[in-house]
């Protein structure tokens, strides 16, 4: 699920997405929302975006202290200081103490943190990165001021409480949004800034390596057996392509492939030459093993990330966040064959546990 936090006026819902007060397809009131809810998307996963009118160094400055928890969070509040980046603190979702540790996830076009849970020091089962892109990465060449935060929860769904699933997206939009405030607080803001952009994910299970999953989506070659909207313009490379659209326009494809500690990340830069266009998707590989803390859970959690302009509908490229939605779910069905994996991708989009799965059958 994801949801989006940026300051601007509320949007219409899908018809097709509903919760469980609403019969489907029925249209939700554009007064009554005020964030992008996909509701159809990995189970296991979270995420929540918000723009925030502050420095990108301020911001990560800001979340690599986990101290700093207990000024915006519900119930986050840290007691007791283990090393430099670990605490035991409290958790607005457990009753009981939560070891908290924070690292540094390196890249050099944006910043980003990753903080972990669990119960034991250094066993952690609940990871939470957060990316935060500046404007010119959302745009090249913006002069916007500020940066972009979009903060992805990955929860073990044998470990995790009902509490946790029913609560985590409500508590974690509230949080983004006191987040955001006391930054803009401090740097003198009275309201919340609005951003240009607001960020939309999509995620989807693939029961694959994830060294396999890198390989694949960072060799721009395997396009043309994924992707329906675009078609080959000659000599395909690796990590760039020219490609056409469905309406027969020129687009520019790059990709770069960079290892994050556990996770892997695939830039891809769709440019169309004709309109001066660029729409930029960067891919999040997620290893199960490692975010559920659990190494007999395969696979990864493929997570793309779009920037989407708030007031100004999409004329080119892809449209909606649908258009990515379908070729994750191509991605998925030619990676689990690849790994000769078949009977995974009927169970669908999440990462069902084992046990689950057999009784399924």
């Amino acid at each position: 699920m994801s949801s989006a936090i940026d300051g601007t006026k509320p949007r219409l819902a899908r018809a097709r997405h509903w919760n469980g007060e609403r019969e489907p397809g029925c249209l939700i009131p554009q007064q009554a929302v005020a964030v992008s809810a996909e509701v159809f998307m990995e189970a296991n996963t979270f995420a929540t975006s918000a723009f925030i009118a502050v420095p990108q160094q301020t911001a990560y400055d800001y979340l690599c202290r986990l101290k700093n928890l207990d000024e915006w969070t519900l119930g986050s509040r840290m007691k007791e200081q283990v090393d430099e980046d670990t605490w035991i603190g409290t958790a607005s979702g457990y009753q009981r103490t939560l070891y908290y540790h924070v690292r540094r996830l390196e890249n050099p076009r944006f910043r980003g943190i990753e903080w972990q849970c669990g119960y034991e020091y250094q066993k952690y089962f609940k990871s939470y990165p957060v990316l935060l892109f500046p404007p010119d990465y959302v745009e090249p060449g913006s002069t916007e001021s500020g940066v972009y935060f979009h903060w992805v929860s990955v929860i073990d769904p044998v470990q995790r409480t009902p509490m946790i699933m029913q609560g985590i997206q409500t508590v974690h939009n509230s949080e983004a949004r006191s987040l955001k405030a006391v930054l803009e607080r401090r740097a003198g803001l009275t309201e919340a800034a609005q951003g240009l952009y607001r960020i939309e994910a999509d995620t989807i299970y693939i029961n694959a390596p994830i060294e396999m999953a890198a390989e694949f989506m960072g060799d721009l070659r395997t396009m043309e057996t994924w992707s329906h909207l675009l078609k080959p313009a000659g000599s395909i490379e690796r990590e760039r392509g020219v490609f056409l659209d469905e309406y027969g326009q020129t687009v520019e494809v790059t990709l770069r492939t960079n290892q994050l500690e556990d996770y892997y990340l695939v830039e891809q830069d769709y440019f169309h030459p004709q309109h001066n266009s660029m729409q930029r998707s960067p891919t999040f590989l997620i290893p199960l093993p490692y975010a559920f803390g659990d190494a007999s859970a395969p696979g990864i959690l493929l997570h793309r990330i779009t920037f989407w302009k708030n007031g100004a509908a999409q004329r080119h490229g892809k449209l909606t966040i649908d258009d990515f939605g379908a070729e994750n779910m191509n991605i998925k069905r030619l990676l689990e064959a690849k790994a000769g994996n078949l009977a995974t991708f009927a169970l669908g989009k999440s990462y069902v546990p084992v046990a689950r799965a057999a009784g399924a059958k």
